[in-house]
């Protein structure tokens, strides 16, 4: 039993955002270049999709490489040279096994640190920036670099106008320090969930323990990724309308208080559907998807590190992220947008 004069233990310390980075492959393929193997027109994936180029890896490029790339650049953002973990969001590992963290924590110089994928599809690098707060919430690790990297180009078939159109490659990364609840950049309260039920709404057939039916054994497609986009559609701008307003009443604020949201660039229509529902005008909703298109993983730290370098985020306003993705999955965070925070691309 503690003494009367025993002082109060301290709060456990908050994660909060220090650093930012991005890398793009160099690559650009427009909407004119897909339709001279596509039965659809550049104006149709313009204004159904809201993407007119995306980047795609060469052959030699893989997520390691990309992931490497932007974890520098958010290192330099924060003026750091090492973090106690590593956390990689990604769909698209190098490998089924290994996993693809520890080589990029390896490449990075980061030795025996704790790395590991986390797999939540399109919202995988709010569920993981949710798991690096809680390394730091519980004293785990001081700094966690995480990053969101997808070569999605791999995963897609190119004869397929349904999928080809939507998806680029690229990385984003965040690095998180320990930091004091309540001030500026520190992560509030996480809003996630998922539903399984729709697990074969976005899903790859090949490569695992359990081949989704529907496709004859050894097709090709079925490295491919398949979706049924109206399901997707409907259920994104569900989902990801409720987890904000979920998220914002954890963090105290209202929807009308949030200045910015940035939302993962699925399709240029549910982010609009998303920011009609939330009652924000479109002016408080970034958006990349335009140049770089649907980018899973990587969305939203491209999206946070290329609104923070133009301008569209700057300090004192209040930032709600939110995400949804294959599984279904889906995640909202919050948090006060800080000074001095330079995105480095």
């Amino acid at each position: 039993m503690s003494s009367p004069d025993a002082l109060p233990s301290p709060p456990p310390p908050a994660a909060r955002l220090i650093g930012l980075g991005s890398w793009l492959p160099p690559r650009q393929v427009t909407n004119a270049e897909l339709c001279t193997r596509l039965d659809t027109s550049a104006e149709w994936i313009r204004t159904r999709i809201g993407i007119t180029t995306r980047h795609i890896a060469d052959p030699t490029t893989a997520t390691s490489d990309m992931a490497v790339e932007a974890g520098l650049r958010a290192m330099k953002s924060a003026g750091v040279d090492h973090v106690d973990a590593l956390v990689l969001a990604t769909t698209t590992p190098d490998h089924p096994v290994p996993a693809t963290a520890p080589t990029v924590a390896h490449r990075l110089g980061l030795r025996h640190v704790p790395a590991f994928d986390l797999a939540a599809g399109c919202s995988g690098f709010v569920y993981a920036t949710s798991v690096a707060a809680a390394l730091i919430q519980a004293g785990t690790a001081r700094t966690v670099l995480v990053v969101g990297a997808e070569t999605m180009s791999a995963i897609i078939d190119p004869a397929d106008r349904s999928t080809a159109p939507i998806f680029g490659d690229g990385a984003g990364a965040a690095v998180l320090g320990a930091g004091r609840a309540g001030e500026p950049g520190t992560l509030g309260p996480v809003a996630w969930g998922s539903d399984g039920e729709h697990a074969d709404a976005i899903y790859v057939p090949e490569g695992g323990s359990r081949r989704f039916p529907g496709l004859p054994p050894g097709d090709g497609a079925g490295r491919y990724v398949h979706m049924r986009g109206n399901v997707v559609l409907r259920q994104a701008v569900r989902h990801m309308s409720q987890v904000s307003r979920d998220a914002a009443a954890a963090a105290g604020w209202t929807v009308q208080d949030i200045d910015r949201l940035i939302v993962h660039q699925a399709n240029a229509r549910i982010s609009a559907a998303v920011a009609d529902a939330l009652g924000l005008p479109p002016e408080a909703v970034p958006s990349n998807i335009a140049r770089v298109g649907n980018t899973s993983a990587a969305s939203v730290p491209l999206l946070l590190a290329h609104a923070a370098a133009n301008g569209q985020l700057t300090a004192g306003q209040r930032v709600l992220v939110a995400a949804f993705g294959a599984g279904f999955t889906w995640a909202a965070t919050t948090l006060v947008w800080p000074a001095g925070l330079h995105a480095v691309s």
